[in-house]
């Protein structure tokens, strides 16, 4: 026998379900014909954000904030951003591509946001490139004061080598020798902050400075490889001071506009024929 009613398959009901029927989909919405799309970045402004002047490669890139409202003033809207800017493009170098440096807006002036450093890591991949077997992992952090007044926390990440003719497959460290070693890193890295200003501190982390003393002043303990200064973080920042940031950025003019030199035909100047001189 045919079974009767809705079609089964596996003993559930199928249900057809008719078009057009649901209302509320060509409904529209309330006061909506009468509502103007407008364009969301018609009441934005387009800043240009500027690196200190000991990157080579000053101009970052751009960032929008709406215009100024009533008592929103953009300027305070763009004042505590942050970006973060691979060396590579600040260097214009693509050996440097490893690390990431944090810039922050202090200022701005006319177009132009004023950035000065932040902090600076390394990059996952080349965190991750640096962690092998048969080799000890020694970290070590410390927070210092720069002369300036600018409160750092640095973090140091070296690796165990091999000694020469060494034939055994492993080279790890033993835990007196990895304390002596991390004692060592906080003397210098202290050594080396304390005595500069913020400005010769970003120069020393991004021209491994460090790294390479604590290479050298280390190897009697247990030689190292691949030290990098791994992260560092503004923990504290003085009050703020227009002269120094503009020490750092050297350069106070705003960008002008290119509108072009005023060219001159040479026919221009020449007599028309037929035109008498006058005398």
């Amino acid at each position: 026998k045919k079974k009767k009613g809705n079609n089964q398959r596996g003993g559930k009901k199928r249900t057809n379900m008719a078009v057009g029927k649901n209302k509320r989909l060509t409904k529209s919405k309330k006061g909506g014909k009468g509502k103007k799309i407008i364009d969301p970045f018609k009441n934005k402004h387009k800043y240009e954000v500027r690196a200190p002047s000991y990157f080579p490669v000053r101009a970052v890139g751009n960032t929008i904030v709406t215009k100024t409202t009533g008592n929103k003033i953009a300027s305070d809207n763009l004042k505590g951003r942050v970006f973060k800017v691979c060396l590579a493009d600040l260097k214009d170098n693509e050996n440097q591509a490893h690390l990431i440096i944090k810039l922050r807006i202090e200022d701005v002036q006319d177009r132009r946001c004023l950035t000065n450093f932040y902090g600076l890591q390394l990059t996952t991949d080349k965190l991750r490139s640096l962690v092998r077997k048969w080799q000890t992992l020694i970290e070590a952090d410390v927070d210092v004061k720069t002369s300036d007044g600018y409160v750092l926390r640095v973090f140091v990440i070296a690796f165990t080598a091999k000694r020469p003719n060494q034939a055994r497959k492993t080279y790890y460290a033993q835990s007196s020798q990895v304390r002596q070693i991390r004692k060592k890193i906080i003397d210098i890295v202290k050594e080396h902050v304390t005595k500069t200003d913020l400005k010769g501190c970003v120069e020393k982390f991004v021209n491994n400075v460090i790294d390479r003393q604590i290479e050298a002043s280390t190897r009697s303990i247990y030689p190292l490889q691949n030290v990098h200064v791994r992260k560092v973080k503004v923990l504290k920042t003085p009050k703020f001071d227009i002269n120094r940031l503009m020490d750092v950025h050297g350069d106070t003019e705003a960008p002008k506009e290119d509108t072009g030199a005023q060219v001159q035909d040479e026919e221009d100047n020449k007599p028309v024929v037929g035109d008498n001189p006058v005398e």
